[in-house]
This record gives structure tokens, C-alpha cells and sequence, in this order.
């Protein structure tokens, strides 16, 4: 398949997983902790996640995928599908419509096309590298935002922030502080989609899996984007740190990260 055709699978693999999200929206019976506070796990995630195997094996058999709640399958190669089926559970398990399915394609480890699905705001984000950015079929372009005190941000805060002090509090404090507004949308996927569309200017978070990241990065670099680690260097999926914006403030996001320094825990309270 060429890359439009794959951009097609993609589309049809969220739109079914965001299909399955929908027809379990609001009937959740099972809401179970898999381990660590706030990291749920509900019988639409496993709904969705059927939904979109069930399309990506059938249309490309020869790409393996890395799925969040089933792990890696399929064939080892260049090419390996990343499928978060419910990015946003714990929206979703409170009946909050910040949710999305977001299927990326990843082409020797690095974000090539993939498509987001977000049921609770009928929308569809889908595009890729070369191939530009679109929500429900009109294209999306990054913000020309120029100044971090224009700008509208967003963040996130990982799994484990109670348990260590590199937590993202202090940094967004700092930000809070010297942009429009922060703000903690809890999806990852439609963080960097809203980026993608200019809504947000930039984002930054740490702690995230390559699910969280394959379709959204590269819906941002296809809308004129730019992406990097919090060093600035090539972002590395698996670290789980990145900071995604249009251009112009790609410098001024990177200094303020590098400035932060931990909050103390007892501010805070860290050992709950």
C-alpha cells in the first residue's frame, strides 16, 4: 500500500474503535484500576481495541501493531501500527468527552501518518508526514502563535506523580505564569491534535507510552509543527517526554522546561 492507503486503514481503524467507544458510552459496568492510581481500564478499552485489531489485521496482516491493552503482535519489521483504543479512560469513565481512539503508523520507529477518533465531539483528526492534516476532511494548520505570552498551552500530569518529583507541577506553575493559560486535557492523543489544529499553541508532558504519541506527532509535524525532547534533540517515543508547538515557541518552551527546578514534596503532599 502506498501511504494514502494506509492513511485509509488508519482512518477505518479509529473510526471503528471510536464506533465501539460510543455504543459503551455511559453503560460502563466494569472500571478497574490496572496498578497504579488513576490508571483505569474498562471494558470499552478492550471493545475498541478488538474493533481496531480487527480492521488492521485484516487490511495489513503483514504490519505488526503495539496495542495498550493486548501488547506487541504480529510480524516484527520496519513498519508497526500503535493503537491506544480509549486515550482518555479516565474522561471517559466520568463521563467527561475529552476521549479519542488514536491509531499511528510508525516507519522505523519514527511517526509517519495516523488518525484519531473522538466520538464525544464527532470529530476525526487524521493526516501524515507529506500527506497534511485534516479534521473531518478540512485541513489543519499549527497556530501562528509568536510569543509564549500569547500562547494557550497544554499538559499533562503522569501515573506516577505522586511518587516522584519529576512531576511537571513546577513546570506548569512556570508557564501558568507567563502564557495565556494551561491547560490539563487529560489525552494525550487530543492534546497534540488540538496543537495540530492551532487551538493550542504548544504542549509538553512526560511520563507518555509510543500509543500515546505515533498518531498525534505526526498530525503535528503534517500541520507545520515541530517536535522535539525536552533537550530539543529528535524525539525518542519511548522516553515519554516531548514538547510539541509551532515553531515560535519551540525555544522559549524548551528554556522554561530547562529553568524548572522540582517542587518540593511537602508542598505538595507526594506521599499521599
Amino acid at each position: 500500500m502506498n501511504h494514502q492507503e494506509l492513511l485509509a486503514v488508519a482512518r477505518r481503524a479509529a473510526a471503528a474503535g471510536g464506533a465501539a467507544l460510543g455504543a459503551h458510552w455511559g453503560q460502563l459496568l466494569n472500571v478497574r484500576s490496572k496498578g497504579r492510581p488513576g490508571d483505569l481500564v474498562t471494558e470499552a478499552d478492550l471493545a475498541a481495541e478488538a474493533a481496531v485489531l480487527a480492521v488492521l489485521q485484516q487490511a495489513t496482516p503483514e504490519i505488526g501493531v503495539l496495542a495498550e491493552e493486548s501488547g506487541l503482535q504480529g510480524p516484527a519489521g520496519e513498519w508497526q501500527w500503535c493503537v491506544d483504543p480509549l486515550d482518555g479512560t479516565t474522561n471517559y469513565a466520568h463521563g467527561f468527552p475529552l476521549f479519542a481512539c488514536s491509531v499511528g503508523l510508525l516507519h522505523r520507529g519514527e511517526p509517519l501518518l495516523g488518525a484519531i477518533d473522538a466520538p464525544g465531539l464527532q470529530q476525526q483528526y487524521s493526516g501524515g508526514i507529506g500527506l497534511g492534516a485534516f479534521c473531518n476532511g478540512e485541513p489543519l494548520k499549527v497556530s501562528g502563535c509568536q510569543q509564549l505570552a500569547d500562547a494557550l498551552l497544554v499538559t499533562g500530569f503522569a501515573y506516577d506523580r505522586c511518587e516522584t518529583l519529576d512531576n511537571n507541577y513546577t513546570e506548569f506553575c512556570h508557564f501558568s505564569h507567563r502564557c495565556h493559560g494551561v491547560r490539563r486535557g487529560g489525552s494525550a492523543a487530543l492534546d497534540l491534535a488540538f496543537v495540530a489544529a492551532g487551538r493550542l499553541d504548544g504542549y509538553w508532558e512526560r511520563g507518555l507510552q509510543p500509543w500515546d504519541l505515533a498518531a498525534g506527532v505526526a498530525l503535528v509535524l503534517a500541520a507545520g509543527g515541530t517536535v522535539c525532547d525536552y533537550g530539543g534533540g529528535p524525539l525518542e517515543l519511548r522516553s515519554g517526554r516531548l514538547v510539541a508547538c509551532t515553531p515560535a515557541l519551540r525555544q522559549p518552551l524548551l528554556e522554561g522546561i530547562a529553568s524548572c527546578k522540582p517542587m518540593p514534596a511537602a508542598i505538595y503532599n507526594a506521599a499521599p
